[in-house]
């Protein structure tokens, strides 16, 4: 068991663009804890968000990173898991699992959950470090055994990117024929495409332009809708059940428009985690007088991901990735394309052994 991880992170906001190793001494290993070695973990825009500073500058060094496959090498006595093990861990590591919340299975509503970064543990004040690093300790509640069909890499984005995509469908209750919208086609929009699909939903793509048409429908949308296109939301109204808002920013979203897709008694629901100060405007007439309602959703518990890793593993969903060793200049580079665009859609970090020592 080791005493002191090592890390790629943070050191300074200010120089957040520039990622590098650090070495910290890990939470103790609690008796429902296990500690994995990690072999991948997926980029998520939330990792942005983090370093560079749009929710605010905690704690550094700081390790991003809550998209985690790896094996178990150390276990507390209550744990659910076994050495050897090949687990998945997401944006949670832990709750108090003792609140009104959790004790009615949503945990990834605890006001005391801890982040798999940027969180604190109550009892030591220790913050939690993320998967950008060789090893990570989490509560076994929060880490998932893998189907042994699914490839590491492609599952480490389900993780939170997957589940946050696929937890609006099954608040809503998605099903053979229901018709649900994606607004955004990126990193989190392309997934909720796979997962609306494999619900049997029939399935309208939305986005800015006709850029994503052609790659949306690949994935299986069955209808297209540019936001550019004149009169759309007349045109288009009335032609959706649930509407999945993915967009990173309200502000470049023309929100009334878009509801105007809704049918009566539809829902918006949206997973959009923008910076701190942004702001989401309605009109409250547009819903009132179309029974409509507006919602978000933050990733999932349990076993939502439980369930949501089962429907990916029978219908052999797989994102659409890039991988890349770990390394400090590798961190960098798609730190950088990031904030670009410049990925199709998701990157994972992968090449642990190589930089870490096994």
């Amino acid at each position: 068991m080791s005493t002191s991880f090592r890390a790629i992170g943070v050191i300074d906001y200010k120089d957040w663009l520039n990622p590098k190793e650090f070495s910290y001494e890990p939470q103790d290993l609690r008796d429902n804890d296990v500690e994995i070695k990690i072999e991948a973990c997926g980029i998520c825009g939330s990792d942005i968000h983090a370093a560079n500073g749009d929710w605010g500058e905690p704690y550094a060094p700081l390790a991003v990173g809550h998209e985690i496959v790896g094996t178990v090498t150390a276990v507390g006595p209550n744990a659910r898991f076994k050495v050897g093990d090949r687990v998945g861990v997401g944006a949670q590591c832990d709750s108090c699992k003792s609140c009104k919340r959790c004790e009615k299975g949503n945990e990834n509503n605890c006001k005391k959950q801890v982040g798999t970064y940027m969180g604190k543990y109550e009892a030591t004040g220790k913050p939690s470090q993320g998967g950008y690093a060789s090893h990570v300790r989490v509560n076994s509640e929060f880490a998932f055994k893998i189907p042994e069909s699914m490839d590491s890499n492609f599952v480490a984005p389900l993780l939170c990117g997957g589940i946050t995509a696929f937890r609006p469908m099954m608040t809503y209750g998605v099903k053979k024929g229901t018709k649900v919208g994606i607004n955004g086609i990126g990193g989190i929009g392309h997934m909720a495409i796979l997962f609306a699909k494999a619900l049997g939903a029939e399935v309208t793509a939305i986005s800015r332009n006709d850029k994503k048409k052609e790659l949306a429908l690949s994935l299986g949308a069955d209808h297209y809708i540019s936001t550019d296109e004149e009169d759309f939301a007349t045109k288009y109204e009335d032609s959706l059940d649930l509407l999945i808002n993915t967009a990173s920013s309200f502000s470049e979203t023309a929100i009334d428009s878009v509801l105007n897709l809704l049918a009566p008694y539809g829902q918006m629901i949206f997973i959009t985690a923008p910076p701190i100060t942004d702001k989401l405007t309605l009109t409250p007439f547009q819903m009132l007088f179309n029974n409509i309602s507006v919602g978000g959703s933050v990733i999932g518990s349990p076993k939502d991901i439980e369930y949501m890793l089962e429907v990916a593993a029978k219908n052999d969903i797989k994102p659409m990735i890039e991988t890349l060793d770990i390394n400090e200049e590798n961190v960098k580079t798609a730190w950088e394309r990031m904030t670009k665009g410049d990925v199709k859609f998701r990157f994972v970090l992968t090449g642990y052994d190589k930089y870490f020592g096994n």
